[in-house]
């Protein structure tokens, strides 16, 4: 009986079909698509999970434009022309501008919020710079909201000085903001429709990432050697020493590591949260500026801006798995999850994309 136990058992093994090996984004390759360009000079690029990418074209060009993900072509520009009276805002007269640098959509894909770098029109006269101080007293911008059934600017949000990168928590509770010149950040209720706190961060904050859960949120001080993580709860804070210079932040998908952009030294860190410490950097280029994370956590995407370059790097031992030029001034990236491509940003008047699927 044992033996023809044991021959059934083998026999059942030799029939099961072997589990392949699950391919990840670590384990794939960068294929060129195609070139976008057109009347644009994107600061930044960013993948609405909806099946869109927005582009933010700065004072250059006074307008976002929205593409189809899939087609990779332009569905909408949406100049960045508004009325502040009609929106809501008393005291201004006629039509403004501003010069979109960043984006973040809702987690619905409902709202597309877009930074101003700043405000142009009757009322506005001192416009911010890259080197600043809040006592300079320049102009305040505004957050807007396009409404992306219609790709029109639906809202608008009077926020700091210079506001940079935006980003909207997980439960789409807060929308939160950072402010260079100010050197704060701006929080923003969607219940409520306004500016609900804003918080001192210190000289240049500039990045931000908001963990999944929306518990937390990572502020990158551009102008020290921190990161700031606030309990949004509670908004206490804690400081953690990161290294010079930190610019753009990532969370891995379980919140457990966070990883960050060192620009001056053209480098990508590890923070591991859990253990409260930096794990490791590697030089990845020249002024590293923008990163994302692949949806399975298993690759990262920097553009290095003075090198003309895209590096892939594994997460597990920040190894660089890939380097190529890709335009001049890469600036900007964005994963684009449902289809497993890369985004990049080319100050100069160009989007690259670049297939990671196989």
């Amino acid at each position: 009986m044992r033996l023809r136990s044991s021959v059934i058992l083998i026999a059942t093994l030799l029939t099961i079909p072997p589990v392949e090996a699950q391919t990840t984004s670590a384990d794939t390759k960068m294929r060129l698509l195609t070139t976008i360009t057109g009347d644009i000079a994107p600061k930044s690029v960013r993948a609405s999970g909806t099946g869109f990418v927005s582009a933010h074209n700065m004072m250059y060009r006074h307008s976002i434009t929205i593409y189809d993900a899939k087609a990779m072509k332009l569905v909408e520009t949406i100049p960045d022309r508004v009325d502040l009276n009609q929106l809501g805002f008393t005291g201004y007269t006629g039509t403004h501008r501003g010069a979109p640098v960043e984006g973040a959509f809702s987690p619905d894909g409902k709202y597309l919020y877009v930074t101003n770098y700043a405000m142009y029109g009757k009322g506005f006269n001192r416009e911010g710079t890259d080197i600043c101080r809040p006592e300079n007293n320049y102009d305040r911008s505004f957050l807007y909201r396009i409404d992306t059934a219609a790709w029109k600017i639906d809202a608008a949000y009077r926020v700091g000085v210079v506001p940079k990168v935006v980003q909207v928590s997980a439960d789409n509770k807060y929308v939160l903001v950072s402010n260079w010149c100010s050197y704060d950040i701006s929080v923003i209720s969607t219940a409520d429709q306004k500016v609900v706190k804003t918080i001192s961060i210190g000289a240049y904050p500039r990045g931000i990432a908001i963990s999944s859960d929306s518990k937390f949120t990572y502020i990158a001080q551009m102008g020290g050697s921190v990161v700031h993580k606030i309990d949004l709860n509670t908004w206490q804070r804690t400081r953690l020493e990161v290294g010079s210079n930190p610019r753009a932040l990532v969370l891995s998908p379980d919140d457990k590591m966070l990883y960050l952009t060192l620009n001056k030294s053209g480098r990508i860190a590890a923070f591991d949260l859990v253990a409260n410490e930096l794990i490791k950097t590697v030089k990845t280029g020249n002024a590293a500026r923008s990163l994302d994370i692949s949806s399975d956590g298993t690759a990262l995407y920097v553009v290095n801006y003075a090198s003309d370059t895209i590096s892939k790097v594994r997460v597990s031992d920040l190894s660089v798995l890939e380097k190529r030029k890709v335009c001049n001034e890469p600036i900007g990236v964005t994963y684009e999850a449902q289809n497993k491509w890369i985004w990049v940003a080319c100050y100069g008047g160009s989007i690259k994309v670049f297939d990671d699927s196989l």
